[in-house]
């Protein structure tokens, strides 16, 4: 975790209202551009390269992407409490939401208006995640390498449309292969390039 200028960690109760709020705000896939607001700039908790790392880790485990990020942030924070605090907080808001919008879904899922509305939430969603990717990636992006690697895996999901179930490991472990430690080599020379 990043330096916080000495101070305690959040108390759980914090904790809890954080992610209460992301959950509660946070639509789609512009959960991420939340997730970065709230835990780097606004509350300080991570720094953007302990944020990526976190939002890699959370990204190869199994279920949604933001409740991973919630609790593995949550468990740096405070522990397994701060984990179960910052899960719940996540889900509770989004499970209520969606049992609330389902019921009152079903008489209007014809309806123009509603076919706009959810088009335009999630061309929001899709502008939040556009905007959090390219902050992250001037810091993390910088070799050809790397955006090799990015466009090879945007490629086969999105143009090839290849199960993503099959690009992630194939491409995983080719990355892993080019940046493996290589015998007699300390760490990447200064240009960036892998050794």
């Amino acid at each position: 975790m990043s330096e916080r200028g000495g101070t305690a960690p959040p108390s759980l109760l914090r904790v809890a209202r954080v992610f209460a709020v992301l959950g509660t705000t946070s639509f789609g896939g512009g959960v991420v551009a939340y997730l970065r607001a709230a835990l780097v700039e606004k509350e300080r908790w991570f720094d953007d390269r302990e944020f990526v790392r976190l939002l890699e880790l959370s990204q190869t485990l199994p279920g949604l992407n933001a409740v991973n990020m919630a609790v593995l942030a949550g468990d740096q924070l405070r522990g397994v409490r701060g984990a179960a605090v910052a899960g719940l907080g996540m889900l509770l808001p989004g499970i209520a939401f969606v049992l609330t919008l389902g019921a009152l879904y079903a008489p209007y899922a014809d309806a123009r208006w509603m076919t706009a509305l959810l088009g335009g939430a999630a061309a929001a969603a899709v502008g939040l995640l556009l905007a959090t990717a390219l902050r992250l990636g001037r810091a993390q992006f910088r070799r050809p390498l790397d955006l090799a690697i990015v466009a090879v895996t945007a490629v086969a999901v999105g143009e090839l449309r290849l199960p993503l179930v099959w690009v992630v490991p194939v491409v995983g472990v080719v990355a892993i292969w080019l940046y493996r430690p290589r015998p007699g080599a300390r760490a990447q020379d200064a240009t960036g390039t892998p050794p």
